[in-house]
């Protein structure tokens, strides 16, 4: 990927792609009708909060690391912020602020280092990142294949134009929300809670699970008793939403996140709420698990 620059030339080159880096904004919503899911910053309020605090709208492209983190170079000075999951942030290997707005000057390496606390971290620029959107975002689809490409080593990303007067003046440190020690995931009847027995219902509301190492933007797979269903003949495709909790053959729950297709044939149990779901984009594999009634 090499996407277009703008006309002065304003860009990012990628030094160290992480492991899995995206570029993410807040999503493509309104398209489910055609196949289209609605991708987007999977704990999308760390990515308006490193917006925020730039002065960038709350919807412009960040950049989502996986775990490792990744490096970028800009060919201009340009102010950046790096939050989500907690990590060390340097510019050309000197340490600088996590959390908060840092000059990084033209030419410098910007590096945000594997995950403390967490499991994605955000950085933003000021101006946004500006590839060309498709269907209205900038977001990477990595079911569908619609948006920017996940970063490879030596890729250039384009900057927008800061917004005039620079970021806000600080007020303070931030309080960033911390990973979480369990995850607790409230839920709501999904479509398809009468194929299950009623002893699998329990389950559901009383076990604990863990994230499983599997998970992806996809969907959050679990680990732990799998639920037994009361009716087993084939289910033709329908739709999903956000949050859904489909149930395939081997019983254990998954949550499909941002990335999920748009129609699946397994039954869904429950629905988690929007809200409740960015939590779920920083729990590590191995983080203890339960749903609760909603």
């Amino acid at each position: 990927m090499h996407a277009a620059r703008p006309a002065d030339g304003r860009h990012l080159r990628v030094v160290r792609p992480g492991a899995l880096t995206t570029v993410q904004d807040a999503g493509r919503p309104g398209w489910a009708h055609l196949g289209v899911g609605r991708a987007g910053a999977l704990d999308a309020p760390a990515a308006r909060l490193a917006n925020r605090l730039l002065g960038n709208p709350p919807d412009a492209a960040v950049l989502e690391t996986t775990l490792t983190g990744c490096a970028v170079r800009p060919d201009r000075t340009v102010t950046a912020v790096v939050g989500g999951a907690g990590c060390r942030v340097t510019v050309d290997g000197r340490p600088v602020a996590w959390g908060a707005p840092v000059r990084v000057p033209a030419g410098a390496v910007l590096d945000a280092g594997p995950a403390r606390t967490g499991l994605r971290s955000y950085l933003a620029f000021a101006g946004g990142l500006v590839p060309d959107p498709v269907l209205g975002s900038r977001s990477a689809d990595l079911l569908s294949g619609l948006g920017p490409a996940p970063l490879s080593e030596g890729d250039e990303l384009p900057l927008g134009e800061p917004a005039s007067g620079g970021p806000p003046p600080s007020a303070g440190p931030v309080p960033w929300p911390g990973a979480p020690a369990e995850l607790v995931l409230p839920v709501h009847p999904g479509p398809r809670h009468d194929w299950f027995t009623e002893a699998a219902l329990r389950t559901l509301l009383t076990a604990l699970y863990q994230v499983s190492p599997h998970s992806n933007r996809i969907g959050l797979r679990t680990e732990g008793p799998p639920l037994e269903r009361s009716r087993n003949e084939e289910l033709p495709s329908e739709g999903l939403v956000l949050g859904a909790i489909q149930v395939p053959p081997d019983g254990r729950p998954v949550i499909f996140l941002n990335d999920h297709p748009t129609t699946g044939g397994y039954p869904v149990v429950g629905v988690v709420p929007e809200r409740a779901l960015a939590a779920a984009a920083q729990a590590v594999p191995g983080t203890r698990l339960r749903f609760v009634r909603a």
